[in-house]
């Protein structure tokens, strides 16, 4: 009888330890084999400092001025001179004239070269249809020299109207626009303009214009007429305007900038180097704007013919936005100017940065060539080599010293500028590793690079996601790099599978396995 108690009392403890494991590899299994992974340690690396070439733009430290580039890598923007130049607006210390019925005067002043005869208005680069709408650069792309406070804008501030007047009534690049029909104000402000010798194109009541005829009389020729004309048919009335106008300089941070008409010949409008400067960039980037100052002259409305007043240094590779002087603004520039980059070979031959350039302006290969092939591809590269700036020089006080203070700036320009790199493809900016001992770096997807000034400050910051197991090339994270115009994203994509390791590492470590699937439940 005891034994037979103790056996059975043995039995069941065997069947019980027996039901405990059972039940053990029957949780164990499955919570090991299928449970999650856990997730790769990520370590973001260590990466060079990025720093520019060691020269700042060269601005005057006489009145107001200001400089941004374009935030691309090398740009193919051209000079508005066309097949020639027109002149620019008179001398320093005048005030231009109107000339008769249908013509804007263009007088000879200091530094101009001839104008040519007017051509047709046909569109320029930039092409027709419509796209989204430009935004301006922000203010901490600006770089400004001189005064800081606001000063009087003069024939700059028509660039505002066209901005202003586009916004309510976009306008595609090569198509005419709505018709403007001139009233009898517009044709009083006209025979207004012409007494006080100011600049005006002529029109007559009821006569119609499409908007981008008014457009060009109004930015090529500066028409002072045609620029309240414009505004009044865009919103109803010169109040309407100047309402709108403030809510879009609001709007695009330009907080500096205050119109109280659409010419600028009221000292009341008044604005900043910096907005100015972006004033200028956002222009140029609106295809129909763009165009018509490509056009060195045009033939609108009547077979009126008008010339581009704007035309300045195109041998510089300056493309004029707005040119003008008055007694309390002195002399004002928008402008545009693409500058071949140092190292670059132009055409005439001039030597690149290793010093050697061949007759046709490819440039020759270093001291230290290792193949035709370097050789060929260095030229192929300096010979594309150009940046963009946009800029704005206000309160000049003659030509001669806007002419010194422009050509200063683009040498230094050309000089002080470089296509940095921020990221070469492949570069790595994260590390992966697993508990189960694969590594994957987090790496570039694609080279990214920018046109900064030697005083642009560049900081770089990694992202990385969370990652358990993943192919090649998917996604890893993302380096951003903090630069003046805002910040540049690089994604990342790993360059190395982080493959599951498979059963016998699960079972043998059932503690990161069950970790990994409470972490997942928390």
């Amino acid at each position: 009888m005891p034994s037979t108690l103790a056996h059975r009392i043995r039995r069941g403890v065997v069947i019980a330890v027996g039901t405990v494991v059972i039940l053990g590899l029957g949780v164990y299994g499955p919570a090991t084999l299928l449970g999650p992974l856990p997730a790769a340690t990520a370590r973001v690396l260590d990466t060079p400092a990025i720093t520019p070439a060691a020269a700042a733009p060269v601005l005057p430290s006489t009145g107001a001025s200001g400089v941004t580039v374009a935030a691309g890598g090398t740009a193919a923007a051209t000079s508005a001179a066309g097949d020639g130049a027109p002149a620019t607006p008179g001398g320093a210390g005048t005030t231009t004239a109107a000339s008769g019925a249908g013509t804007t005067a263009a007088p000879s002043g200091a530094g101009t070269t001839a104008a040519p005869g007017a051509g047709t208005a046909t569109a320029a680069p930039g092409g027709a249809g419509t796209s989204a709408a430009p935004t301006a650069p922000p203010a901490s792309a600006v770089t400004t020299a001189g005064i800081a406070d606001p000063v009087p804008l003069g024939g700059t501030t028509k660039v505002i109207t066209a901005l202003v007047v586009l916004s309510a009534h976009p306008l595609a690049a090569g198509t005419p626009g709505d018709p403007v029909v001139i009233t009898a104000e517009d044709y009083a402000d006209y025979v207004r303009y012409i007494a006080d010798s100011a600049r005006a194109v002529s029109f007559i009541t009821n006569e119609s214009w499409s908007e981008r005829d008014m457009l060009i009389a109004m930015l090529l020729g500066s028409s002072n007429n045609h620029a309240d004309a414009l505004a009044r048919w865009a919103f109803g009335s010169t109040d309407a305007y100047l309402a709108a106008a403030e809510t879009w300089l609001t709007a695009n941070g330009m907080t500096g900038t205050t119109v109280t008409d659409t010419t600028g010949l009221s000292e009341g409008s008044v604005g900043t180097a910096s907005d100015l400067t972006r004033i200028a960039q956002l222009a140029f980037e609106t295809p129909v704007i763009d165009e018509i100052m490509a056009l060195p002259s045009a033939t609108v409305n009547g077979n009126r013919a008008v010339q581009n007043l704007a035309v300045y240094l195109p041998d510089l590779g300056v493309t004029g936005l707005s040119l003008s002087y008055t007694d309390e603004a002195g002399l004002c520039l928008l402008y545009r100017a693409t500058v071949p980059l140092a190292g670059a070979a132009g055409a005439d031959g001039a030597a690149g940065a290793d010093g050697a350039a061949g007759a046709d302006g490819a440039a020759g290969a270093a001291a230290t060539t290792t193949t035709d092939a370097t050789a060929t591809a260095t030229a192929t590269a300096t010979a594309t080599a150009t940046a963009t700036i946009y800029g704005a020089m206000l309160r000049e006080p003659d030509y001669p010293t806007l002419e010194a203070d422009l050509t200063a700036l683009v040498g230094s320009a050309s000089t002080g500028l470089k296509p940095t790199e921020l990221a070469a493809e492949g570069a790595p900016f994260v590390e992966y590793s697993t508990a189960w001992g694969q590594t994957a770096r987090g790496v570039a997807s694609a080279s990214e690079s920018r046109m900064l000034w030697a005083t642009t400050p560049v900081t770089q910051t990694s992202t990385a996601v969370t990652l358990t197991t993943a192919r090649t090339g998917a996604a890893a994270g993302t380096a951003t790099f903090a630069l003046p115009e805002g910040a540049v994203d690089v994604p990342l994509t790993l360059d190395a599978p982080l493959a599951d390791p498979g059963p016998l590492w699960r079972l043998a470590h059932p503690f990161d396995v069950i970790g990994a699937f409470l972490a997942s439940r928390g």
